[in-house]
């Protein structure tokens, strides 16, 4: 298969912080392929907790600078227009990803 996409959904304190880690990690692990989280309408603390456990747990195995993740985050606080083009920007950096 080449691509794919996931949706996620669930309310608060679920556990959707450790679904994305583990499928980011399992695409990375399995298919040595690229990862692009696309997240919009979100707290900037929920980003920000997503960044500092991914950067630890690279950093503490090594990977960090071999990383083929990326992450686009559009806050809850912004307008409806700029929350749009979180999703753009997040195409737009999977469509550029593998031609580096």
């Amino acid at each position: 298969m080449k691509g794919g996409k996931i949706g996620l959904f669930g309310g608060a304190g679920v556990g959707k912080t450790v679904l994305i880690m583990e499928l980011i990690n399992n695409v990375a692990k399995n298919h040595g392929g690229y990862s692009v989280f696309a997240a919009w309408a979100r707290r900037t603390r929920e980003g920000n907790d997503l960044w500092l456990e991914m950067t630890e747990s690279a950093s503490s195995s090594g990977r960090l600078a071999n990383s083929k993740c990326a992450l686009v985050y559009g806050q809850m606080t912004e307008p409806p227009r700029a929350r749009l083009r979180v999703a753009l920007s997040a195409l737009t950096v999977a469509a550029v990803l593998p031609r580096r």
